[in-house]
């Protein structure tokens, strides 16, 4: 029976954003032009071609900072708590800041820290 329900929801989410992208396509003004259509970037005129390849540096050196902000957000409600936890949670903050440790090592040596 809760299948069932599952069902009717996704079945729900699936018509609704069909109905809000529908409505928005027929609703929306739709008056192209060439400035319009031209790439925009903070009022100055594009120079060259809008797609461009880029350095995976810079994914990768953000990538690692969100691995960094998620793990100084999963710290602070650890540390409020850890009179309560003892030291098993202790013990378990310190294998997951040592796999974050050795992942920032690993990081460190192949050079994606490196700004280029």
């Amino acid at each position: 029976m809760s299948y069932i329900f599952l069902l009717l929801f996704a079945v729900l989410a699936v018509f609704m954003v069909s109905a809000g992208l529908l409505t928005s396509y027929l609703v929306a003004p739709h008056r192209p032009n060439p400035i319009k259509n031209s790439p925009y970037e903070c009022g100055e005129q594009p120079i060259g071609q809008a797609w461009i390849q880029f350095n995976v540096g810079y994914y990768l050196f953000g990538l690692l900072f969100l691995i960094f902000d998620v793990e100084a957000a999963f710290m602070y409600p650890w540390a409020v708590i850890l009179r309560e936890i003892g030291v098993a949670g202790l013990i378990e903050m310190g294998i997951f800041l040592l796999v974050l440790i050795v992942g920032l090592a690993y990081a460190w040596r192949k050079g994606a820290l490196e700004w280029v």
